[in-house]
């Protein structure tokens, strides 16, 4: 009944791979950020957060709007005489369980981008301090090959036979 797009924070496009989501060789498993999989074993471990999920995956497919298209034709044409006064409830209140189910699923990306962003600034703050102690690492190494060069004997210079 869901048909998830793969959009969220667990897929990478619409196959779930390809070029952003595949191993290095290309044809390995898709290799996840690790916010992902973490956002991902989180929503799987929570019924409540996995019924949204279901619910808002389905509530934005096209299958959803064809089933609510056909849904209300019938409600107007077979159901009721007069249609209105009960499908606008009906409406009104899906529209007010569909709108937090919309705000579920932002605040589920906000905190979904809010744990990749700070992983991301983990990684490059050890990032940037391998390469300061790379960069002076090099710099002593530097230090010590001008200093033997420059206070090592040079070699006498052989006359050419003349």
């Amino acid at each position: 009944m869901s048909s998830s797009s793969g959009s969220g924070p667990s897929g990478s496009g619409p196959s779930g791979s390809g070029p952003s989501g595949s191993g290095p060789s290309g044809s390995g498993p898709p290799i996840r950020h690790p916010a992902v999989l973490a956002v991902a074993r989180q929503r799987s471990a929570n019924l409540e957060l996995r019924v949204a999920d279901r619910i808002t995956a389905f509530a934005g497919s096209m299958r959803f709007v064809y089933l609510h298209a056909i849904g209300f034709v019938i409600w107007m044409l077979v159901v009721e005489d007069s249609p209105w006064p009960t499908l606008t409830l009906i409406v009104s209140l899906e529209a007010i369980f569909l709108s937090t189910f919309v705000m579920i699923g932002q605040n589920r990306q906000a905190a979904f981008q809010q744990a990749k962003d700070d992983h991301d600034f983990q990684i490059s703050e050890q990032e940037l301090h391998l390469n300061t102690e790379l960069t002076k690492l090099i710099h002593q190494l530097t230090s010590e090959i001008h200093s033997q060069v420059i206070t090592s004997p040079k070699p006498a210079r052989r006359q050419p036979d003349s």
